[in-house]
């Protein structure tokens, strides 16, 4: 019987033309075997366990049962299905093998393994279409039902840790493409994102999110980054950049940016720097007690800690003595190179030029969290400054507003330490004014004269 069923599945003949085809060659069978005419076409069943393999390949094939279908091409494999190719490894409870164009749908329970790199899907369905000579170059797979996948990607090691991506259907093509659609996550111990659909592309070493994207950058400085469209930069599967195209909006633990484009620099799995330009949504970075805007900006915040920050084109910032004050009114959020005075509210710093460059130290919050706070910041080119400096008395502080070519503030405990202008300097100083002199003990003692 083992005979017979091996002489009929033999009989498929090889296409010369495209390629040959997986001709199933049965090694044994356990016992069952018979044959069913419908028609003029005659299926071929056996069972009780069978052994087999693709003639003249590497490709080993085990299952309960199986049957052949001449007449459509097809072989289906029933219960405890194990196929070991040269790419891939499959296990299901049944899977249908297509002969005239390679492809194989399995269902229920599988597991699939890429033998080139690891990766790992786990779902409840796969359609997978095998490299084959005239007919595809690479191998491809598709899965819907939200399949759940540990991703290595090309050039990756079973041991290095995996991106695990879970979405409504995947599709691969070859090790290192792959294409996500509907609520589509990634995640890994330094790195997560979610967005509608997404693409990752290891050989251009591009990763593509669309639709309401989010990208995390986990760890206990973190950060977030969201925006209509963002893509990813990768290399040596590592992300490297990612880059928010309209609507960017970044978030670390010691400052929000928001901007039309915003550019995250990432090194060692750990934010390095963020970049950020835009006319629609002007580059706005936000830190603690810090307010700066610029045609753009940039953000040096090696391994997630904000060291320094810079503005470039109609640089404005503002320095808040709490954070409890309002930083700018809401009719002065455009350029305020012109509205020092009246765009600020009392208690509040302010500073204005075609640069900016500004300075953070770390120093512990009475929580003895260490918190990056402003030390340092200067301007440069048509450079403007209104501050508030304390008193030796308790008349409150005197008001400096500066001009000059370049100015340069010192901070102590977020409050103005000294100002430096350079350059055509000039300004004004204002004190407060003194306090009203006491007279109720004067009166009290005429009265009481008056009263004698």
């Amino acid at each position: 019987m083992m005979a017979a069923l091996a002489l009929v599945l033999l009989q498929q003949p090889a296409d010369t033309s495209r390629g040959r085809p997986c001709v199933v060659e049965i090694d044994s069978i356990g016992h069952n075997y018979k044959e069913v005419l419908q028609g003029n076409q005659k299926s071929y069943h056996a069972g009780g366990g069978v052994l087999a393999h693709c003639q003249g390949t590497n490709t080993r094939l085990e299952t309960d049962s199986i049957a052949h279908y001449p007449g459509v091409g097809r072989s289906d494999l029933v219960g405890h299905v194990h196929i070991r190719d040269t790419t891939i490894t499959l296990d299901a409870n049944f899977v249908s093998y297509f002969v005239t164009n390679e492809r194989l749908e399995a269902h229920n329970n599988v597991v699939a393994v890429n033998r080139n790199n690891g990766s790992v899907l786990r779902g409840p369905n796969l359609t997978y279409w095998r490299a084959a000579p005239g007919i595809r170059d690479t191998i491809e797979m598709y899965a819907t039902q939200r399949p759940h996948i540990d991703y290595h990607g090309a050039g990756a090691s079973d041991t290095s840790e995996p991106y695990v991506i879970v979405a409504d259907r995947v599709r691969f093509k070859g090790n290192d493409r792959m294409w996500a659609g509907g609520k589509s996550t990634i995640d890994r111990s330094d790195f997560a994102a979610q967005s509608d659909s997404m693409q990752l592309d290891q050989t251009s070493g591009l990763g593509l999110l669309i639709g309401t994207p989010r990208v995390q950058g986990k760890g206990a400085q973190g950060y977030t980054l969201t925006g209509t469209r963002i893509e990813l930069v990768l290399q040596a599967r590592e992300v490297r950049t990612v880059k928010a195209l309209g609507n960017g909006k970044a978030n670390s633990a010691d400052w929000v940016l928001t901007a039309d484009t915003i550019h995250l620099a990432v090194e060692r799995r750990k934010l390095q720097q963020a970049l950020a330009w835009g006319k629609k949504v002007r580059p706005h970075a936000i830190s603690a007690l810090q307010d700066i805007r610029a045609d753009s900006l940039a953000l040096d915040v090696p391994d997630q800690v904000l060291t320094e920050g810079r503005g470039f084109g109609r640089a404005f910032s503002v320095s808040k003595h709490d954070s409890t004050v309002a930083a700018i009114k809401p009719e002065c959020t455009g350029d305020n190179s012109d509205c020092l005075v009246s765009c600020v509210r009392p208690a509040v710093d302010c500073i204005a030029g075609d640069t900016l460059t500004a300075h953070w130290g770390q120093e512990k919050d009475s929580t003895g969290v260490e918190r990056s706070r402003i030390r340092r910041i200067e301007a440069r080119g048509a450079a403007r400054s209104l501050t508030h400096q304390a008193s030796h008395d308790t008349t409150g502080p005197s008001l400096n507003y500066s001009r000059g070519k370049s100015i340069d503030i010192r901070l102590r405990q977020a409050r103005v330490d000294s100002i430096t202008v350079g350059g055509r300097a000039d300004g004004v100083s204002l004190e407060p004014k003194p306090p009203a002199k006491d007279t109720t003990a004067r009166d009290s003692t005429t009265v009481k004269k008056d009263s004698t």
